[in-house]
């Protein structure tokens, strides 16, 4: 496992080196790991892990709450879950409507830490992603940035997979211009979250600050018996 974390981080340095970029952060993707194997990534040197779905992250939380790891819901997030990841995750970076700010702001407890919040953007306008249009960040930024609860943070995409690497750049450049932009209006902004296992040198190029990994960290997940 520590042989895999090495690997990876040796492979994102690389690639910010070969851009003229910083090395991005590392987000392990835990989905479907057993929490032992997050205890183990953990052990080795990994702090920040990421979950899909609520119910499966509050489960690990919960059992590795004394390895005080950092803990970021990147999955679609329903209304209905709001109240349960705004009390136990730090980060939620599917953030991509009005009633969603509103739900992690009255549920994130106000003697604690803000919750630490991206926007998801829609960036190439697919019918079957999640995520707001980019002309919607700024309206739904405002209303982050209101909230003393929440701290906006910045942004996060997954763009369409292109077979070809320059045409997943174009989605990638988007995704920095519209970054630079919010980062203008609003102090605090730092975060640029896109770029997985096949496309992370073409958003580390654009200037991902943050990357998200899972397979390759982990190894392939084990099939039901």
């Amino acid at each position: 496992m520590s042989s895999s974390l090495t690997e990876i981080l040796s492979h994102l340095h690389n690639a910010a080196a070969s851009a003229g970029r910083p090395d991005p952060a590392l987000l392990a993707v835990s989905k479907t790991q057993s929490a032992a194997a997050v205890a183990a990534l953990a052990a080795a040197g990994q702090r920040a892990f990421g979950e899909n779905y609520v119910r499966e992250g509050l489960d690990k939380i919960d059992q590795l709450r004394a390895l005080n790891l950092e803990w970021h819901l990147i999955g679609h997030l329903q209304s209905n879950k709001a109240e349960l990841a705004a009390r136990h995750f730090d980060w939620v970076q599917s953030v991509d409507r009005t009633k969603l700010v509103h739900a992690l702001a009255r549920h994130r407890p106000a003697d604690g830490p803000p919750l630490n919040v991206l926007i998801q953007v829609n960036i190439d306008d697919e019918a079957s992603k999640q995520g707001c249009a980019p002309e919607d960040v700024p309206a739904l930024a405002a209303l982050i940035a209101a909230e003393p609860t929440l701290r906006l943070r910045g942004l996060m995409a997954i763009p369409t997979p292109w077979p070809d690497a320059p045409r997943r750049q174009q989605s990638f450049a988007r995704m920095r211009a519209l970054f630079e932009r919010l980062a203008a209006l609003h102090a605090g902004v730092d975060t640029l979250s896109m770029g997985m296992s096949a496309d992370y040198r073409e958003a580390i190029a654009e200037g991902a600050t943050l990357v998200r990994i899972g397979t390759a960290l982990f190894g392939a997940r084990a099939r039901p018996a």
